[in-house]
């Protein structure tokens, strides 16, 4: 997948004037919506992202633009609302994203200094949820299967893959600082195909089914009531409601983009404006 987003968007800029390609950067805070995150769009369990990539103007309105994303989510039940509190899960995990995505500007940035943008595209990202035992070591859930995926008892329940598709989308605005640099606010959503991104998602399942399967450690991260004050010990029936597999988890990054021009030489291939100037003309009107 690596290969092919790449692939798809470094062969074109070599036919075309290097004067619209823009070197991009991020940089802001991650976070998701799921079964652990009752909010659906908060900065409470954010973390720190950043991001590098590359940017081309196909027209004074449409780029085209690729990057790799960088940061991590985390969520608890313990800041969930109450009634999920004693649920007691929790989990974390570190996401690396590669987008190639479409970019519009509603104004014109040579015209004016101000724009409002919103963006949509295809990306891959892999993720890893884990959560901390209740002696302090760091477990990585998704071998542990702790809703049965992969086990013979509950044949419709498929192990989840950690490298995945995704859909992003969002926008922003733009502010024109200088001739070859705009700096930007974003928010981008990243619409997902799995509902695992923090390993809960559906049902509970028979203790002694995953403990045979899986070993002791698998029951003790799929439930653990019993580790709070005034807790439930007793593990859930099978059949009993872990999660809600009926919307799918998101994961978003918000924060300041950085675009500046590589290359701020003319371009005679294309011009703009029925030839009338290039992109690399100063504004010639402000807001």
């Amino acid at each position: 997948m690596l290969k092919l987003l790449l692939f798809s968007f470094f062969v074109p800029l070599t036919l075309f004037s290097q004067s619209r390609l823009h070197f991009t950067a991020f940089g802001g805070f991650a976070n998701y919506q799921g079964d652990l995150q009752s909010k659906p769009f908060t900065t409470d369990q954010s973390h720190g992202a950043f991001g590098l990539g590359l940017k081309f103007d196909v027209t004074s309105k449409i780029s085209i633009r690729t990057g790799f994303n960088y940061g991590s989510v985390e969520a608890d039940d313990k800041k969930n609302k109450p009634s999920l509190q004693p649920r007691n899960l929790s989990f974390g995990t570190r996401i690396v994203e590669g987008n190639l995505l479409a970019e519009y500007n509603i104004l014109d940035l040579d015209e004016r200094r101000i724009s409002p943008f919103i963006f949509a595209g295809i990306g891959f990202f892999h993720f890893n949820p884990f959560a901390i035992d209740s002696i302090g070591n760091k477990v990585f859930l998704p071998p542990l299967t702790t809703e049965g995926q992969g086990l013979a008892n509950y044949p419709a329940r498929k192990p989840y893959k950690l490298t995945q598709w995704c859909i992003p989308l969002g926008g922003g605005v733009k502010f024109r600082m200088t001739e070859t640099t705009v700096l930007g606010f974003e928010i981008g959503m990243r619409k997902l195909f799995t509902d695992y991104l923090d390993d809960v998602s559906t049902n509970y399942v028979d203790p002694l089914a995953l403990a045979l399967a899986r070993g002791p450690k698998a029951v003790e991260m799929s439930y653990r009531g019993g580790e709070v004050k005034n807790g439930d010990p007793i593990y859930p029936a099978e059949g009993s409601l872990r999660g809600g597999k009926k919307f799918k988890d998101w994961y978003y990054f918000t924060g300041v983009t950085l675009s500046v021009r590589i290359n701020a030489v003319k371009s005679k291939i294309f011009l703009w404006n029925n030839g009338s100037r290039g992109r690399t003309a100063c504004p010639n009107r402000v807001l």
